[in-house]
């Protein structure tokens, strides 16, 4: 239920987002149309269809965006004719008799003709406008659609998505509601009943354009969402999205410090027992380990983390982890990686051992390639930390990065409540250099993108992107936050792979650090490139994986840092050029 709630005002939310504005032509042609009868179906066909288009592109193929397009073209027909017919109702008459039947409808839905709304024909004008809309993909949508791609398709995936686009079906009724009095109050007084009609007609004629073109694409990559966003992160906070039989977890305090008990009375912590521990059968691996049980790991205090490897919030994370590893294991502290993929190179065993060698990773590691354990432990984040007591009960749990003293104080509890006679000492303060550094929090105004058309956002090449073909892209001068390709890729749903030597991406960003994740390719040659930031070398901005004239190679299939600003933190102009073609950039993350 709190997964359902989370949606519903995501999708509340998407009326402030620059997103919805390529749709409200349409939707506000439907001012002063009764509700039941011509506003109600619209916004349900808008829903249902955006629930259903959305789920199939989530767990769907290419064969899914290219229906979508297929969709999208009859939906630009239709608003076209639409539009025609606020203009001239007269116009749809001189049609062919199907066309006729089709523009009697339209012009009926837009209440010019004599006929007076037909629910066919609201709920026509509404899966038109479903098939056309792509709001962006914030924090909860973000989630839905990931958890989506994760547990393949099922009834609590279309439940979330149509949650989200009936919350925005809500708040487009509010708004549908107050403008239909305005221009109802305009037409009573000022008799311009035809004319607002015109503009109206005028207005979707516009909107069917922009989005023909592809021009909705560039200019929306123009305005920042980023207030919507933090809206979205401050619902996903106050409710949290996994359903806890306990209270949320809190420690009694923040400080380091350990208080003296009682010597008399066991000592007990203050954090709450939310629920058993699931089993960790299901891994496919297990790496520094053999396979562990919850039933032989029970008496010891057991943080199970999960991460990925390219996973730029993991890899700051984990400092701490292996700190705390080698701190506490004495004391009766096991600390077990779980590695849930969130892309497909990194389902290769190879690649998971390389990582764990690269970051000198210890404890044991679950590979977790068919997010059984995951699934287990109902868990939607990378990073996420779950503290199971000796008894085997979840007593805390943490997703994201930071908070790092209030879960070293869980742990000095747990261990403590098991028996550990540990005394009191500092929090760890590992010394994380390069690309596992902290991000610079106050400064970042960028956020991740991927480059895959699954989750593909704020695209600005006019091209747009083309599903599973080769296409030469081209790119000038993006928004802020807004990216391109130049040179012939191939845009597949997880990632962009150069067709053709010379190559490149582009992004213009506010932000430290600028890592990417890329890869060799198939043939698994290295990849020769070249940065740049505002078009000159970046000089002393370089990142550890680039030197001072901006040049590196991919090698392995990984998250490059290519930029770590070294002055003031001010919005760029980052430029990749690759020499040599097969490289493969699944997502940009920043810092």
């Amino acid at each position: 239920m709190t997964l359902l709630i989370i949606a519903y005002l995501g999708g509340v939310l998407t009326i402030l987002s620059p997103c919805i504005l390529p749709i409200l032509p349409f939707v506000f042609a439907r001012a002063g149309q009764p509700f039941v009868k011509s506003t109600l179906p619209m916004l349900a066909g808008m829903a249902a269809t955006f629930a259903l288009v959305a789920t199939l592109a989530a767990v769907g193929g290419s064969w899914a965006i290219r229906a979508n397009e297929y969709g999208r073209l009859a939906a630009i027909v239709l608003l076209a004719l639409f539009g025609v017919s606020l203009l001239s109702p007269r116009f749809a008459s001189t049609l062919a008799r199907p066309v006729v039947d089709l523009g009697n409808n339209l012009v009926n839905a837009s209440g010019s003709g004599r006929t007076a709304p037909t629910v066919r024909s609201a709920l026509i004008l509404g899966v038109a406008t479903g098939l056309l809309w792509a709001p962006c993909a914030g924090p909860i949508l973000g989630l839905v659609l990931t958890g989506a791609a994760l547990q393949g398709a099922n009834l609590q995936t279309s439940f979330l998505l149509a949650a989200y686009a009936a919350g925005a079906a809500t708040s487009l009724a509010v708004a549908l509601s107050v403008g239909g009095k305005i221009f109802a109050a305009m037409k009573r007084s000022l008799g311009l009943g035809d004319r607002i009609r015109q503009v109206l007609g005028a207005a979707v004629l516009t909107g069917v354009a922009i989005i023909a073109l592809g021009l909705d694409t560039s200019l929306l990559s123009r305005l920042s969402y980023a207030s919507t966003a933090s809206l979205e992160q401050a619902v996903l906070d106050r409710l949290h999205v996994k359903e806890l039989a306990g209270a949320p977890s809190e420690v009694a305090s923040n400080d380091a410090t350990i208080v003296a008990a009682d010597a008399k009375k066991p000592f007990r912590s203050d954090l709450p027992i939310e629920s058993y521990a699931p089993s960790l059968d299901g891994a496919v691996e297990w790496l520094n380990s053999k396979p562990l049980t919850t039933e032989e790991l029970r008496g010891k205090v057991v943080l199970v983390d999960f991460w990925t490897y390219s996973c730029i919030n993991c890899i700051r994370t984990i400092p701490y982890t292996k700190a705390w590893a080698e701190k506490y294991a004495d004391q009766g502290l096991v600390v077990i990686g779980v590695h849930a993929p969130e892309f497909a190179f990194e389902k290769k065993i190879d690649n998971v051992k390389s990582a764990i060698g690269d970051f000198k990773i210890g404890y044991p590691v679950a590979v977790d390639n068919d997010y059984k354990i995951w699934r287990a432990f109902e868990n939607s984040y990378w990073p996420a930390a779950y503290l199971i007591d000796a008894k085997g009960q979840i007593r805390y749990h943490h997703f994201g990065e930071g908070n790092y003293g209030r879960t070293e104080k869980a742990i000095q509890d747990l261990l403590r409540e098991a028996g550990s006679e540990m005394t009191a000492s500092a929090p760890v303060a590992p010394d994380a250099k390069g690309v596992e550094a902290g991000p610079d929090l106050g400064n970042v105004r960028s956020g991740e993108t991927y480059l895959g058309y699954e989750q593909a956002t704020n695209f600005s090449s006019p091209e747009g992107l083309q599903a599973d073909a080769p296409q030469n892209y081209s790119i000038s001068k993006p928004g802020l936050n807004g990216w391109g390709l130049s040179g012939t890729w191939t845009v597949g749903k997880d990632q962009a792979t150069l067709d053709q030597a010379g190559g490149g991406i582009t992004y213009r960003f506010s932000a430290r650090d600028v890592h990417l994740v890329l890869g060799p390719g198939d043939e698994a040659k290295p990849v020769r490139f070249q940065v740049k930031i505002d078009g000159k070398a970046p000089g002393a901005d370089h990142g550890s994986d680039i030197d001072a004239d901006g040049n590196g190679a991919v090698t392995a299939t990984r998250l490059y840092q290519l930029v770590r600003q070294s002055g003031t933190v001010a919005a760029r102009n980052f430029e990749i050029r690759f020499l040599d073609p097969g490289v493969q950039a699944y997502a940009f993350t920043f810092g």
